[in-house]
């Protein structure tokens, strides 16, 4: 069923926000968000077939895009997206750049699409329609002088030479880009245009991008769930007291997603043997972050039937028996 979702090559990031009620350097305010309080946000990645891959903590909210680039590279799971979707605010020029030169596809969806400016490389080009929108034309030379430092950056983030959040002293000096900077953007104008033009074209692309923000917004739900403890409060204060605490949160909602799906498996493979229809075309429909059947409060009990010692799996409930 998992592969009905999807094979693991296309992930989603995005943040759900989380108060720090305790006094710390590593939690920002934002009264939208937080209140009169201070809070982090918890940005994560998720992948098309619903498991969370790995997240950052961030002090506020996230104002920094290339965040982005850091969850994405230092996750190690099995699974190796290339395709990376993301909200409107997660995009950028240099962004666009580096993930290309990275050999990823970055596909944010595009709230402010109107706003967006649409570029050329050659001047005399006839694009019909398309003329009066794409004024602006790239500038290569900045792209070709820079080439070198743009091969060595990437090959610096790709073997972890250089963390992701740390090549801003490359990209910036006060609040001036740097020419390395400069041309990452002008070659991300390359493929934002031709992301953009895609986007507006392909209702299937925009599509599939809302289905993928839809399941990292699902898993945020789910997680806001099962982190009742405190409130759903982080009071940690230390970043790596607040990322192992998110991580423990993470483990178990990939648990429950593991175990949904399992079990959802189970109960098809049941339908399909007692002859009920069972449509292909549905499977992908179904959602592992259904809670309704989970004890989130009270007691637990970790006694394992003998069945399920022996690698078994529970027996399926029948919906028409009274007992729940």
């Amino acid at each position: 069923m998992a592969h009905a979702w999807g094979g693991g090559e296309v992930a989603s990031a995005d943040g759900i926000r989380f108060v720090v009620p305790v006094k710390t350097i590593h939690a920002g305010p934002n009264p939208k968000y937080f209140g009169i309080g201070r809070g982090v946000t918890y940005y994560n990645l998720v992948s098309n077939q619903f498991t969370g891959l790995h997240g950052v903590t961030v002090p506020g909210t996230l104002r920094d895009s290339l965040m982005l680039l850091a969850v994405v590279l230092e996750q190690q799971t099995e699974l190796q997206p290339t395709q990376i979707m993301t909200d409107t605010g997660a995009y950028s020029d240099v962004v666009f750049g580096l993930f290309r030169l990275l050999g990823y596809r970055f596909s944010p969806s595009l709230a402010d699409i109107g706003g967006t400016r649409f570029w050329r490389i050659d001047p005399s080009a006839d694009y019909g329609q398309l003329n009066d929108i794409s004024r602006h034309r790239v500038n290569l030379a900045r792209i070709t002088e820079n080439w070198d430092d743009f091969l060595r950056l990437a090959g610096s983030l790709k073997l972890g030479r250089v963390p992701a959040t740390g090549i801003m002293r490359t990209l910036q000096v006060g609040e001036r880009a740097t020419r390395l900077a400069q041309g990452i953007a002008e070659f991300g104008r390359i493929d934002k245009t031709i992301h953009t033009l895609t986007f507006i074209d392909d209702e299937a692309k925009r599509r599939a991008t809302l289905v993928q923000l839809n399941r990292g917004e699902g898993r945020h739900g789910l997680s806001r769930i099962v982190f009742h403890g405190k409130r759903g409060e982080l009071r940690q204060r230390y970043r790596e007291g607040q990322e192992d605490q998110l991580g423990a949160l993470g483990l178990v909602v990939n648990m429950i997603v593991l175990w949904n799906t399992i079990y959802t498996q189970a109960a098809l493979e049941q339908l399909r043997a007692e002859g009920f229809p069972v449509l292909d075309a549905d499977i992908p429909h179904l959602n592992p972050h259904v809670h309704e059947h989970i004890n989130m409060l009270g007691r637990y009990s970790f006694a394992v039937p003998e069945s399920v010692a022996r690698g078994e799996l529970r027996a399926l409930r029948n919906p028409t028996d009274d007992d729940p």
